[in-house]
């Protein structure tokens, strides 16, 4: 199975990004997934299901750690050819 996940991490900072945005970054683009997507205001990955909810546990975990209050997700089954 594959899956989407786009996700947010808050607070915002408009000036300069916060640790948590900087932690997430780091996290997706050393994970091993088939797209990254790094945005202003969030973040889209894609990839083998077990890799992105291994991705998905560390980005929850590490930002919180990092000062987020708040992150926001949404997962989705990413259709196949075919299916």
């Amino acid at each position: 199975m594959r899956l989407k996940v786009e996700f947010t991490t808050e607070p915002f900072d408009l000036d300069e990004p916060p640790a948590h945005a900087s932690v997430a970054r780091a996290v997706i683009e050393a994970a091993p997934l088939d797209m990254v997507e790094v945005g202003p205001f969030g973040n889209t990955v894609e990839g083998a299901s077990d890799a992105v909810l291994a991705v998905l546990d560390d980005v929850l975990r590490r930002t919180l750690a990092a000062g987020a209050t708040r992150v926001s997700v949404q997962l989705n089954v990413v259709r196949e050819a075919g299916e």
